[in-house]
């Protein structure tokens, strides 16, 4: 039995076949925790910073679906690679994206502190006046000649209504601007928000938006169904055509489920190459929207690869669960996922 130190030194060995790792190799294994290695971190980060943890998951994914047994040292070393490059991206990303938020909260933190100067600055001005206003009717009191009383009243009165004025005009200033400032920020939190809920790749609801979406039916307690979709053999569109074709096939997926399902349905992106249905009726209504959008989405897809334009058969598994009182979410997501894969085996099953 070789061992994986001597696998991996021997960079001039030919590729290893799957034929020629023999029962109890450590390669497989080692592989497969890699595997599961990346694919956590892709979830952690979602957890980390859910706007910027979806790039770097697709990515890691991307990675997995590429390990086998056969590949050269020099393709794994180039993986190992791939994974400090998306990890040092994403880190910077990550805290320029946080430091971002927190120049904005600084700022927000600034402009009411101006606010409050601004309105003191104004009240202790107004104050003033009230009191030179105030030390000249006092002076009234002691005047005698009725025309001098009735000339000082004037001229005190048009300063009040002066000053009056003058406080009304600034403190409407004030709030004016405030709102507008306010408004600024609260656009920019709705645009952070809307990213959060967008899977970058198809523009389909993100893994959060699907969660959220879930919780909230949940909590109304109306009858739902959920829908677990995994397209069939997609690591060999990556592995013979690239990255970039298979991103080209997920994105022409995506568009094909907005088509095929209702304006009322939720439709996201899972992760890799899964995708979540969200349809908000009962479980009969449901198995026949998804055999209608089961003929709509599997066909032929016309996309570019490393020679040039090909014309790729896709087809997909499906899963559905519905929803029953007092279940979580994972559980159902859990049920549909089970769905799904029994669909896929039984399929794999007949081609065989």
């Amino acid at each position: 039995m070789i061992s994986l130190k001597q696998y991996l030194d021997s960079s001039q060995r030919e590729p290893v076949t799957r034929t020629e790792l023999r029962e109890g190799d450590l390669l497989p294994a080692v592989l497969e925790a890699y595997g599961s290695a990346l694919l956590e971190m892709g979830n952690c980060s979602l957890d980390v910073c859910p706007g910027m943890g979806a790039g770097l998951k697709r990515d890691l994914v991307g990675l997995k679906s590429g390990l086998s047994a056969g590949m050269s040292f020099e393709a794994l070393g180039a993986t190992g690679s791939g994974v400090r490059e998306h990890l040092r991206s994403w880190g910077s990303g990550t805290a320029r994206h946080y430091q971002k938020k927190a120049c904005e909260v600084k700022e927000m933190l600034l402009m009411m502190a101006r606010t409050a100067e601004s309105v003191s600055a104004r009240d202790e001005r107004c104050a003033g006046q009230m009191g030179q206003v105030t030390d000249r009717l006092k002076a009234i009191a002691s005047l005698e000649d009725l025309t001098e009383i009735r000339a000082s009243i004037e001229t005190s009165a048009a300063v009040l209504k002066t000053s009056i004025e003058r406080m009304t005009a600034e403190g409407k200033a004030v709030l004016d601007q405030l709102r507008q400032q306010v408004a600024n920020y609260q656009t920019k939190l709705e645009e952070a928000e809307e990213m959060a809920s967008r899977d970058a790749l198809t523009g389909l609801g993100s893994r959060l938006y699907a969660e959220g979406q879930i919780e909230k039916r949940v909590a109304s307690g109306a009858p739902f169904c959920v829908v677990v979709i995994d397209i069939d053999g997609f690591k060999k569109v990556n592995d013979c055509h690239g990255h970039l074709t298979g991103d080209e096939v997920l994105k022409q997926f995506g568009a094909e489920l907005r088509s095929a399902c209702r304006a009322t349905d939720a439709i996201c992106r899972w992760g890799g190459d899964e995708f979540i249905l969200l349809f908000d009726c009962g479980l009969v209504e449901a198995e026949a929207q998804m055999e209608r959008l089961r003929k709509w989405i599997c066909g032929n897809y016309d996309v570019h690869g490393r020679a040039g334009a090909i014309k790729l058969r896709v087809e997909a598994s499906m899963g559905l669960a519905a929803h029953v009182a007092g279940e979580e979410m994972k559980d159902l997501v859990a049920r549909a996922d089970a769905a799904m894969y029994e669909e896929k085996a039984a399929s794999r099953a007949k081609v065989a």
